[in-house]
């Protein structure tokens, strides 16, 4: 039996965990409103639909054994997080107060985004393999799996909600200096990037 009243505390814990796509759920929210943020967002909960399958066949394990594939992966996530982070500072800068959208363009582009950074840290993959084995039910592998795997998903669209919401009042609360705010964002993604580059591979 799946112990979902430990399961779902500690899981929504982490979804909460205040990271590159949050923030980007914490930027759209403001820029476009809560609706463009949450549909953007399901191109992060697409990726983690991968991740878990992935994590669910054992690839994970290799990601976490393999020093190699772990630091190209690393690398290149924080490669694309601190370029993100500076286009995003950068229009800031160039941002008139008649012209409060994000750069990124569309729903589409947004969406992408939110993939290609949920997909850019390596450690993503490791959080299932480590975490959701804790709680899988041997004798109902797949099963218990694919449950976990919805229960992460839907409360992955909540913290999405949530960090979309807060976006959103910031900017009610402060329209004319939302491009603080997105210069505020840049240096955010820039720092992840930094950050994912001191990651270390867990033994």
């Amino acid at each position: 039996m799946l112990d979902l009243y430990l399961f779902v505390p500690a899981c929504f814990a982490i979804n909460l965990a205040f990271g590159p796509n949050n923030l980007l759920a914490l930027t759209h929210g403001a820029q476009r409103g809560v609706s463009f943020a949450l549909a953007a967002g399901l191109g992060r909960l697409a990726v983690f639909v991968v991740m878990i399958a992935a994590s669910a066949l054992g690839l994970g394990i290799i990601l976490s054994t393999s020093a190699l594939i772990f630091t190209v992966v690393k690398v290149i996530g924080a490669a694309y997080l601190i370029w993100l982070g500076w286009k995003s500072l950068k229009s800031a800068f160039s941002m008139k107060e008649s012209d409060l959208t994000p750069g990124t363009g569309g729903l589409r582009a947004a969406s992408r985004i939110e993939a290609l950074t949920a997909s850019s840290n390596p450690k993503a993959i490791l959080v299932f393999a480590a975490f959701f084995p804790q709680f899988v039910v041997t004798e109902a592998y797949v099963q218990s799996y694919a449950t976990l795997g919805a229960i992460f998903l839907v409360l992955e669209f909540v913290a999405l909600g949530i960090y979309a919401a807060g976006g959103a009042l910031a900017a009610r609360t402060a329209a004319r200096k939302l491009h603080w705010f997105q210069g505020a964002s840049g240096v955010g993604m820039m720092f992840f990037g930094g950050l994912l580059l001191f990651a270390k591979r867990p033994s």
